[in-house]
């Protein structure tokens, strides 16, 4: 599960909430029906799972469930940056975030603000995603892609207060 940007909520996560996305961000089960034998880990149900997570997207809270392969090894991917005018940061990553092939985006304190990383079959469509989304936000996508591979986990333990 990807986390997406920090959203404000009236009231606080409750507990499977708090295991979906905590304990999921790697080890994804790959078993047939994967929200069941996630549901059979945290003692829920497999509906209960399925509605708690399409709640978690709709709060905006997560923005996917799926793989994120190793760059470059199953189609084409890259990293990309654009500078936005900061009163267009939400609207822009909004349209970032709207592209299936888009894993995550996320602000820096730089020129440079908003990062995302593409994932898609080919160069050829990765590269159609990085121009719609130049052509409907009317700025320019800077591409940068992988010269060396390193691996990061970038699951973390998150911080309930």
């Amino acid at each position: 599960m990807v986390a997406q940007k920090e959203t404000i909520l009236d009231r606080p996560l409750n507990a499977l909430e708090r295991r979906l996305l905590n304990d999921f961000q790697d080890g994804f089960p790959l078993t047939p029906r994967p929200f069941r034998t996630i549901a059979e880990r945290v003692g829920s149900t497999e509906s209960e799972v399925m509605t708690t997570i399409l709640n978690l997207q709709s709060q905006r809270l997560i923005s996917r469930v799926g793989p994120v392969f190793r760059p470059n090894r199953v189609g084409a991917s890259t990293l990309a940056a654009m500078e936005v005018p900061k009163e267009r940061l939400e609207q822009v990553a909004d349209i970032v975030s709207s592209y299936g092939e888009v894993n995550h985006n996320y602000e820096r304190e730089h020129s440079l603000n908003l990062w995302f990383v593409v994932t898609a079959e080919d160069r050829v469509s990765l590269n159609r995603v990085l121009r719609e989304i130049e052509k409907r936000s009317g700025l320019e996508v800077i591409d940068l892609p992988m010269v060396e591979d390193f691996y990061i986990n970038l699951g973390f333990p998150l911080q309930w207060t």
